[in-house]
């Protein structure tokens, strides 16, 4: 008999498995539903670019719990039927551990109780399903809605003469809760809301909307929403003419540009830290974003980094949790996450408790224009 043969005879009579790579731990698996095309891509498209790149990170150091990360992406096309189908193969033929998902609410709400019966945790790009039972195993990197309007309403007030405004929105979940934090708070800073109109993410014309609300004699408009939309309502704004203000939520920089050179210092944004990196003071966040950065830059160079940056987030929050629990099994890793407090991510500091899966407790973002091409920080 063969030494081959004599050792696998061995290892059988033993209870062992010969094969080397048999005797490796199974991978953890990271499970990505996103929107790849459709409305959300641009941003879903850098979240998975994040995800991926803070994975080959961990697993340059050996990965987590004695296990290498391998992600698994589907494309949910943007729309909240396709994310069901997604994570359900994903649960079912895929087996992942946990979900990381991309930005569409919509979808990982239709999909929370599939994942709620399976015990997988999720870390999301989205803000969290509305259901109690769905919400315990669902974790965000988003900071919540209302920071996105407080900081826009603040530099209306602090720094213009701007007293009537519009709010110009998409119908999902997130931009709706944008809404309706424009409408309760605008009062607090002397701001009225003059009109509140909705479009679709397919609309090529928001003309209309606009003028109603230039008719109310709004001075500025809140436009809400991701994609190509606030491209067209730049050229809206400037075919109607007057000197509206433009101040739109986060969003990739990419689509920002063309539309700053439609409307130039009338158009401003809300931005994240990871896109105002140089103008940050050094500390805790900048040396975190810089860990991401490095990486980041080296691959995609001067790619908008935010979203990504919030995927890069999502996997460190992980393995955090992982380390802690000492454990893989979804509900170990859920009550992990769970107590994750003074966490420093790329965004700010992640404050996890049983009554908060939505960490950011703290406003972390500024109020920036596009000059020359270039991200300037005006607040």
């Amino acid at each position: 008999m063969s030494n081959t043969l004599k050792m696998a005879a061995l290892g059988l009579a033993l209870g062992v498995v010969a094969s080397g790579p048999a005797l490796a731990q199974e991978p953890y698996k990271i499970g990505i539903s996103a929107g790849l095309t459709g409305y959300a891509a641009t941003v879903d498209r850098a979240w998975r670019d994040g995800v991926e790149l803070a994975v080959a990170a961990v697993n340059a150091k050996g990965g987590v719990a004695g296990r290498k990360l391998e992600v698994i992406v589907e494309d949910n096309r943007s729309e909240p039927q396709e994310a069901v189908t997604v994570y359900r193969k994903m649960l079912t033929s895929d087996k992942v551990n946990i979900f990381i998902s991309g930005c569409v609410s919509a979808g990982n709400f239709a999909a929370a109780g599939l994942v709620v019966r399976a015990q997988v945790p999720m870390v999301l790009c989205s803000i969290l399903p509305q259901q109690p039972d769905q919400v315990k195993w669902a974790y965000t990197t988003l900071p919540p809605a209302g920071f996105e309007v407080t900081k826009r309403l603040e530099y209306l007030k602090e720094k213009t003469d701007v007293k009537k405004i519009g709010v110009l929105h998409d119908p999902t979940p997130y931009a709706n809760l944008q809404k309706a934090a424009a409408e309760k708070s605008a009062a607090d800073y002397g701001i009225e809301v003059v009109g509140v109109e909705q479009y679709k993410q397919d609309d090529a014309d928001l003309s209309v909307q606009i003028a109603k609300m230039k008719a109310a004699g709004a001075k500025a408009i809140l436009k809400i929403g991701l994609g190509g939309t606030t491209l067209t309502a730049a050229k809206n704004i400037k075919q109607l003419g007057g000197d509206l203000l433009m101040l739109t939520s986060l969003e990739d920089i990419a689509v920002f540009k063309p539309v700053a050179e439609v409307l130039g210092d009338k158009f401003l944004f809300v931005a994240s830290p990871s896109q105002v990196y140089e103008g940050l003071p050094a500390g805790p966040l900048k040396s975190e974003i810089g860990k991401f950065l490095e990486p980041w830059k080296a691959k995609f160079q001067d790619r908008d980094p935010n979203w990504a940056s919030r995927g890069w987030d999502g996997v460190m929050l992980t393995v955090a949790a992982i380390e802690k629990a000492k454990s893989i099994e979804g509900p170990a890793v859920r009550d992990a996450l769970e107590t994750l407090s003074g966490f420093q991510g790329t965004t700010g500091v992640y404050d996890m408790s049983a009554t908060v899966h939505q960490g950011l407790t703290k406003n972390p973002f500024f109020i920036a224009t596009i000059s020359d091409g270039k991200v300037k920080v005006v607040q």
